[in-house]
């Protein structure tokens, strides 16, 4: 009931709202810094499958996350591993889907999710290159580990990292993502 109530008194929200998995409320047309919790976006993208569900076993955005923060530059690891926790409140949409102009609603609340998310852990507004460039050598090595063989678009992908990918279960990559997080905060806080 406490949600219900915190809910009654904000008229002034753009849009409705979802319930996370801690319980909070979260406009994702009008997001805030202070309605972001880590858990939350630690939980979501950890039962979230990357490739819209299609690769051969469950590989999570949580696990993809660690290895873009793992393979970006150091100073980028925390922008490396929270790149796509607008996720965790949008669901993450198919490419050749999100791209589409007609999906330009979804793009714009995305961007202003992830500008809220830089503001609340205290990052840069713009996503890094290192970044960009650790996610398509994920994605690459994604294509080669957690796909079966077919038809891809090479273009969008990077060099595979030399390590294979192992997938973690759900609630392993939910720990390891927020054992991540806490290192790294730790590091840019100094």
């Amino acid at each position: 009931m406490k949600n219900l109530d915190v809910v009654r008194g904000d008229f002034d929200r753009i849009g409705d709202w979802t319930t996370t998995y801690s319980g909070r409320v979260f406009w994702p047309l009008d997001p805030r810094p202070e309605e972001i919790e880590i858990a939350d976006i630690a939980h979501a993208l950890s039962q979230q499958c990357r490739w819209t569900g299609h690769t051969i076993e469950f590989v999570s955005v949580a696990q993809h996350s660690i290895l873009v923060s793992e393979n970006c530059a150091p100073r980028d690891a925390l922008w490396g591993l929270l790149h796509d926790a607008a996720e965790a409140y949008l669901v993450d949409l198919a490419s050749p889907i999100k791209h589409l102009k007609e999906f330009y609603v979804y793009r714009e609340m995305e961007s202003g999710i992830l500008q809220m998310i830089a503001r609340r852990f205290g990052l840069p507004e713009e996503i890094p290159e290192s970044v960009h460039i650790a996610d398509k050598n994920v994605l690459a090595t994604e294509v080669r580990d957690c796909m079966r063989p077919g038809k891809m678009r090479p273009e969008w992908y990077g060099i595979p990292l030399k390590e294979r990918i192992v997938p973690l279960s759900a609630p392993r990559a939910e720990l390891l993502f927020l054992e991540r997080f806490h290192e790294l905060r730790k590091t840019h806080l100094q």
